[in-house]
């Protein structure tokens, strides 16, 4: 009882209140951080997703033009509606997305006569719970949602023509209207790719009052005495946009509340999906999301830092907490069943989509493993079920496979949770798709799959003078996904020649490194390298970087890299030159400077890029080579520059959480340098005080009572009571539960970390 009082006033300690009305977790996420963004420059490049926590359906008041991926921005003046979005990227864009908004005087349904001015002075944004008002209409609207439903709640002023406009969006849409039982129901087709001929969106929208108007709409024409519109169906108004508007007699302060589900198997399934919202009034719905975030956020505890660390920190577990996103719903017998984007059928077990592989293999799905690994038992068992519906894991899915950036990291994700105790239940069909994805290309979506596996099996790289582009940096990123085969090959104990091929083929990083520049960099098909070479060119054999950049992307085997570079002093030069050489760059592969480079370009960190995935786990490779302490300052520098709890908050696009997950891992003092090992490279910890409360009960507890921007170096740490020199932490040893004991300092201790014994796994070392 003594331990649990205990725990219970360090986790209050640790959310930084004294009293009832103190912040929660959730009071310090900013969903507005990072929507000061625009196509050529992103800080961020997110919108407001107000959700629950990895929910099927997100919201978010929608500024831009229908088809925009940029559908919120800061800088807008006015909303057009509050949308319905699965959104996970502006590049990847939307599907299956309706919208509501709130009119007065005329059911304008043009996007630009309904839209509103509005004020974030008067914008309220948790990820629970939305409200603003809209001055052209004089309404408060207010919106609060669940998994799989939202309940919003408009209050009108005094007005005779009071309307509610549904706007089921273009490129093929259906609204029908039943004012005997004052609903709308639908459904949108709108995608942008990822999802086969049948798909669909059924929405339904019920009101809490009868219509005194109602008007289906097709293209924008109100049909005066028709309820339906859209879908070839027996209304005269077949069209490809859709849209319906309902009125009502309002006094000054009524409200109008709208029930709203969606579903992606039939309009019957969108009504069961309405009835997550049970019978609670809004504020109680809003109430009710509050504690669900309160307890997912609630999983990681921070004391000892300023509030605006705080808001940056769970902002980003925020962001980290939202994707991938559920596709199952609900069966009438409580099953989980889902609509598969990949052959169009409705299937029993879980699904869940929107992730890049390419960004979220790093540290999200670590992340996931460590603090919310039933969620991600869930994940993995869909990935499988994607497997099984397509014959591929996915690599980008949104909602099925997209065909975007390169890599075969679905074998870090599902290896990385296999070994870490995230175990589906059927690891043979999970074996035998990874075999699958390492000889074949998917026949529509070249991202998925390996493409050019037929050079790099046979070769041991991809050349750069086949046609195939990016191809040095598929070869690096093919070699560590070996790897990560091969270490769940010995798991399996699967036969031994099997396991030796893919140890060969992990040390295939070695191939696209030219000793000359200790650089990698692109090699012909006869063994030649890529000439002219710039390490300064953007593309071309690498993806959305450099050859500063991709040189790292040895994640398994840091130790051969600095080998193959002749020893560690030679090693820490190289690193300390990606923040010393100027941020020029060649942009010529691309003929235009991509945001992603320009993002660089204003940071004054040299050709560091921490904006783009590629280069993220880098500053964490001091350790390898004795140096802790350089990773401790660049690292502070990084959290203290580069994020903030403001607008433009990131320093280039956060995707789908993952450069959220690595602020939150480097926040607490440690990062997944190699998934798939079970190994996290200790840097610094920015709060004086952490905790992970783990779903096994157990507790990590990180406690550095000396830590302040200018203490920003390890002197000396004890695990579980006991001093360790290591650099390194162990998955078992944090899921048992474990207390870190730091003494931080002002000056490097240049003699902690420097022995062989205290180095993280690396590959080389292994054999």
């Amino acid at each position: 009882m003594k331990k649990l009082l205990v725990l219970s006033f360090f986790f209050a300690a640790c959310a930084g209140r004294s009293g009832q009305d103190a912040p929660e977790p959730v009071d310090y996420v900013d969903p507005l951080i990072g929507t000061l963004s625009h196509y050529a420059f992103s800080t961020g490049n997110t919108y407001p997703a107000i959700a629950r926590p990895w929910g099927m359906n997100f919201w978010t008041p929608q500024t831009g033009r229908m088809g925009d991926g940029w559908q919120y921005t800061y800088t807008a003046q006015k909303i057009r509606g509050f949308k319905q979005t699965h959104q996970p990227s502006p590049w990847i864009n939307d599907y299956g997305q309706f919208s509501l908004m709130p009119v007065v005087g005329a059911a304008a349904f043009d996007e630009e006569s309904r839209a509103s001015w509005f004020s974030h002075k008067s914008e309220t944004a948790t990820p629970y719970y939305y409200k603003v008002y809209l001055s052209e209409h004089d309404v408060v609207a207010e919106l609060t949602p669940t998994d799989r439903a939202a309940l919003f709640r408009f209050t009108f002023p005094e007005s005779d023509r009071a309307f509610v406009v549904v706007d089921a969006f273009d490129r093929g849409s259906y609204v029908r209207i039943i004012p005997e039982e004052n609903k709308i129901v639908g459904y949108s087709v709108r995608h942008s790719g990822g999802a086969p001929a049948n798909f669909r969106n059924y929405f339904v929208v019920q009101f809490d009052r009868p219509f005194t108007h109602a008007t289906a709409l097709a293209d924008g024409r109100p049909l005066e005495t028709a309820l339906e519109a859209g879908g070839g169906g027996e209304s005269p108004a077949a069209t490809t946009h859709a849209g319906a508007a309902v009125g009502f007699a309002t006094r000054r302060g009524e409200t109008v509340h709208a029930r709203v589900a969606s579903s992606f198997i039939s309009p019957e399934q969108a009504e069961r999906n309405l009835l997550e919202l049970g019978d609670d009034s809004f504020d109680e719905l809003a109430a009710k999301g509050r504690q669900v975030w309160n307890d997912v956020l609630g999983r990681i505890a921070v004391d000892g830092g300023t509030t605006d660390q705080y808001r940056t920190f769970y902002s980003c577990l925020y962001r980290s907490t939202l994707f991938p996103r559920k596709l199952y719903e609900y069966a009438a017998d409580g099953s989980a069943v889902h609509y598969s984007p990949y052959n169009g059928d409705v299937v029993p077990g879980y699904l869940y989509t929107d992730t890049g592989f390419w960004d979220t293999f790093r540290s999200l799905f670590p992340l996931l493993n460590l603090v919310y690994p039933s969620v991600n038992k869930e994940i993995q068992e869909g990935l499988l079920n994607a497997y099984r519906e397509s014959g591929f894991f996915p690599e980008w899915a949104s909602p099925g496979h997209r065909d975007c950036m390169i890599g075969n990291n679905s074998a870090s994700v599902l290896v990385d949770a296999y070994l870490k105790g995230v175990r589906v239940d059927d690891v043979e069909t999970l074996y035998r798709g990874l075999l699958h994805g390492t000889e074949n290309v998917h026949p529509t979506v070249s991202s998925t799959g390996r493409r050019g596996h037929e050079y790099y099996n046979r070769l041991g790289y991809v050349p750069c003078d086949v046609g195939i582009n990016e191809n040095a940096a598929r070869t690096l990123e093919y070699a560590y996904n070996d790897w990560c085969i091969y270490r769940l090959a010995q798991t399996l104990q699967r036969p031994q020649d099997e396991i030796d091929r893919f140890a060969a083929r992990a040390r295939n990083y070695r191939n696209v490194f030219d000793s000359s520049t200790n650089l990698m960099r692109g090699r012909q098909a006869d063994g030649s390298f890529q000439t002219p070479f710039s390490p300064f060119k953007w593309g071309d054999a690498f993806t959305e970087g450099n050859s500063w950049h991709y040189t790292w992307s040895v994640f398994h085997d840091p130790q051969g890299l600095i080998d193959l570079m002749g020893g560690r002093d030679v090693f820490v030069r190289m690193l300390d030159s990606v923040f010393v050489v100027p941020p020029i760059f060649d942009e010529s592969y691309y003929r235009h400077v991509i945001h992603e480079i320009r993002e660089m370009t204003v940071m004054n960190m040299g050709n560091y890029a921490h904006g783009n995935q590629p280069i993220q786990h880098m500053i964490y490779l001091y350790t390898y080579a004795g140096q802790p302490w350089k990773a401790q300052y660049r690292l502070r520098d990084v959290m203290n520059r580069l994020y903030s709890p403001t607008p433009d908050g990131y320093c280039g696009d956060e995707d789908n959480g993952q450069t959220s997950a690595w602020y939150v891992f480097s926040a607490l003092g440690f990062y997944p340098v190699c998934p798939a090992s079970d190994q996290y490279v200790i840097g610094a910890p920015l709060f004086r005080k952490a905790a992970i409360r783990l779903e096994n009960g157990r507790t990590v507890e990180i406690n550095a009572p000396d830590n302040s921007d200018a203490n920003r170096y390890i002197r000396a740490l004890a695990i579980n009571g006991r001093a360790a020199t290591r650099s390194f932490l162990t998955h078992d040893e944090l899921a048992a539960g474990a207390t870190l004991r730091i003494r931080m300092s002002d000056t490097p201790n240049t003699e902690r970390g420097t022995a062989a014994a205290d180095l993280p796994y690396s590959f080389s070392r292994e054999r």
